[in-house]
């Protein structure tokens, strides 16, 4: 395909017509993903037993740089895309700060979240491969929510493990999960080989994102007809929220506005990725210079405390191995209310980026987290998802610094979903009995010794 600029891919009404890959503009790939038994790249054919083939194609494509949205798909996304850049005037008004704050808001769809963006990019290459079902992970459970909405729209089997911690905390969405016709189990479970042995070497633990992958993992490889799918972390998924990015650069250069500072929240990497995007390919084609922040929890910092080294994607150490930046796949963070972001390591492409200095990195605490959740609730009339929230920490920060000198930056973040299934976290809040928890040195430096020498 031509190069063609990507304001060309839009329709009337702004909605992109193609994903924007921005690996292929990155010099300096990010490395490939290796197959644990040979530590060699993982093949095609290889990838294709695990994840439907369309999506393995779109994983190990580091050259194409956009790959045009079915046109099923995108009727779909006309249901809620594209999706409002707001600008937060009662919060800069709340602050006292010369800053202009906007934020791009993912919760106005049913999911609640951005991940229905590529929920149902991959429901609809399993639906078009003629598979019975789908097995998945689930923190949070926006994932889990929208792969379930997207799984019924196409009438598909849908198979959730959802962290444990989170399934305890949000019974509720947990609920529209089943209510879509999802199958949701806590994990780790006693209904795989490596939920038990996970169960058997950590008693009592509330899980994690790399056990609730690796069960997944191997109830898709086990069932005729089945496919892993994942809401976070790859290449695909990436790919596929670059919608969010390329509706934000669309929207201010319509209204001429030049963003000064993108910020998000980074668990896996698949909201940030996509948000910052299209932004990342003016940087490295020499067109423009941004400042973007990654914030990440500090009870789950790989960013920030992590090595950049190939690691399992997965607890259960039975997924490829990926170069990124990690704290151990056996690390199982403190039971935080960011269910979301609770994994151990970042995506391969916002590592790079992250490791060129391309992209910087923040951790912040819980408590502060949910003073700006508040913040923004009170004044904004949302009330925000935990994982969405540390993105409003930092730009609440970075508007008060502006306050400070009196610059008139402008500031984008990241709104990537709502909190009203996460209410067991604002009343632990509200009550006072919200509490920290980072990692000691010993803590990390345990899991980190575990990893793959490779």
């Amino acid at each position: 395909m031509s190069e063609i600029p990507y304001k060309i891919y839009l329709e009337e009404k702004e909605m992109p017509t193609h994903w924007y890959n921005m690996r292929a503009d990155m010099e300096k790939k990010p490395a490939p993903i290796l197959n644990p038994g040979t530590l060699k790249p993982v093949t095609l054919e290889e990838l294709s037993g695990i994840f439907c083939e369309e999506l393995a194609k779109q994983e190990l494509d580091d050259t194409s740089r956009y790959f045009e949205i079915p046109e099923e798909i995108r009727n779909f996304y006309r249901m809620y895309r594209p999706s409002p850049l707001v600008r937060a005037y009662c919060l800069e008004k709340k602050l006292d700060t010369p800053a202009h704050i906007y934020y791009k808001f993912e919760g106005n769809n049913t999911s609640g979240s951005h991940k229905l963006n590529s929920a149902i990019a991959q429901a609809y290459y399993a639906k078009k491969q003629g598979l019975k079902g789908v097995t998945t992970e689930t923190g949070a459970g926006q994932w889990g929510t929208a792969l379930s909405m997207a799984c019924s729209y196409f009438d598909l089997d849908c198979q959730v493990y959802m962290v444990k911690v989170s399934y305890e905390q949000k019974p509720f969405r947990r609920e529209v999960m089943r209510t879509y016709g999802a199958t949701v189990t806590p994990s780790p479970s006693m209904n795989t080989e490596v939920g038990r042995k996970i169960n058997a070497e950590f008693p009592g633990t509330t899980g994690s994102l790399g056990c609730a992958i690796s069960e997944a993992v191997e109830a898709a490889v086990t069932q005729e007809g089945y496919r892993y799918v994942l809401g976070s972390v790859l290449s695909q998924v990436l790919l596929h929220q670059s919608v969010i990015g390329l509706e934000t650069i669309a929207a201010l250069k319509k209204y001429g506005i030049k963003a000064d500072m993108i910020i998000g929240c980074a668990g896996g990497g698949s909201n940030l990725g996509g948000l910052i995007a299209p932004f990342i390919g003016e940087m490295l084609r020499g067109e423009n210079k941004y400042e973007i922040v990654a914030v990440e929890p500090a009870s789950c910092p790989s960013l920030t405390r992590g090595v950049y080294a190939y690691d399992f994607c997965d607890t259960g150490k039975v997924c490829p191995l990926a170069k990124m930046y990690t704290l151990g796949s056996s690390f199982i963070p403190s039971a935080n209310h960011a269910g979301g972001l609770r994994y151990h390591g970042m995506s391969s492409v916002v590592s790079e980026l992250y490791d060129q200095k391309l992209i910087s990195a923040r951790s912040v605490e819980q408590t502060s987290v949910f003073d700006a959740a508040t913040t923004f609730a009170r004044v904004e009339g949302i009330l925000p998802a935990p994982e969405s929230s540390h993105a409003i920490r930092v730009a609440i920060d970075e508007a008060l610094k502006c306050k400070e000198t009196g610059e008139e930056k402008n500031i984008v973040f990241g709104l990537t979903g709502t909190g009203y299934f996460d209410m067991v976290a604002y009343q632990k809040y509200n009550d006072g009995e919200m509490s920290d928890y980072i990692p000691t040195d010993e803590d990390l430096k345990k899991s980190i010794a575990e990893m793959p020498k490779v």
